[in-house]
């Protein structure tokens, strides 16, 4: 019988990728965690025996967390009754990692994570002045690989000495060693999807029409062209390349709820009168 203070995870997964997301935390202990190098999109790996010392952490977060262990026994119960104690509404991933992969849910590699910084954070650099790939693969990142990462907007011309001086991972550069970036006629953040092991249905969709308006080739679906639009919109309304990775966040988040719940649902006016 599942804990009162635990989440199933079909509907974890409905929940992973919305701005409202819960702090996912991954308490496995490192011979689990060696033996699957995996993580639950957006998880963040913590040692179960120090949750005294980082726990206040997620107090000032303000958001509900999911505790994750290998099965949702002891260790992921144990620190979601402490972060509550704390004042952090948190549950346990009911079935924990194994019943997530059970049912063949999308996980991260940690072997395709860059290093972190000292904060525990992965650090990306790329060209400034975004456009489209180039804030589709933050929205990526930060929603379902590493909420706390940190994107450093720079000179083409500096990118590459400055992931070299900021231990940063450069991505969408047109570089022979640059990993993150186009290849053939995919986008970077058709590689990251892939990759990272995101290839669900949503981000499929969502992952061509990022394509088609980042490689100039809106036939390939018919959102793209929208897509370039308000890209170019907002690289007109921001001098400030975070400022306008902030705002849009928002817009990606839209285009994904779209690619997720709302492809048959269509809008006309005035209203089709109800037939008699």
């Amino acid at each position: 019988m599942p804990s009162p203070n635990s989440i199933s995870a079909d509907k974890l997964l409905r929940l992973i990728g919305r701005p409202d997301s819960p702090v996912l935390i991954d308490v496995c202990t490192e011979e689990d965690f060696t033996a699957n190098p995996r993580l639950i999109p957006g998880a963040v790996r913590r040692a179960w025996v120090d949750v005294p010392a980082w726990g206040p952490d997620f107090v000032a977060a303000g958001r509900p967390a999911v505790v994750i262990c290998k099965k949702g026994l002891k260790l992921s119960q144990g620190v979601a009754a402490w972060l509550r104690h704390e004042g952090v509404p948190a549950d346990s991933l009911d079935g924990g990692v194994m019943a997530w992969q059970e049912a063949k849910l999308p996980t991260v590699p940690a072997a395709k994570l860059p290093r972190r910084d000292a904060k525990g954070r992965t650090v990306w650099v790329t060209r400034s002045r975004p456009k489209v790939d180039r804030i589709a693969c933050p929205w990526l990142i930060r929603r379902f690989v590493d909420p706390a990462a940190v994107f450093l907007f720079v000179a083409p011309s500096d990118v590459m000495d400055v992931a070299e001086r900021f231990a940063a991972t450069p991505f969408d550069v047109d570089h022979p060693d640059v990993h993150w970036s186009h290849r053939g006629p995919r986008c970077t953040f058709d590689l990251m999807v892939e990759e990272f092991g995101l290839e669900t249905a949503p981000l499929k969709r969502l992952a061509a029409i990022v394509r088609g308006a980042d490689t100039g080739h809106p036939e390939i679906a018919p959102e793209s062209a929208g897509l370039l639009a308000a890209s170019l919109g907002l690289s007109r309304m921001y001098a400030d390349d975070l400022a306008q990775l902030e705002a849009g966040m928002g817009i990606y988040d839209a285009f994904y709820r779209w690619c997720r719940d709302a492809t048959d649902e269509g809008h006309d006016w005035p209203p089709t009168a109800k037939k008699s």
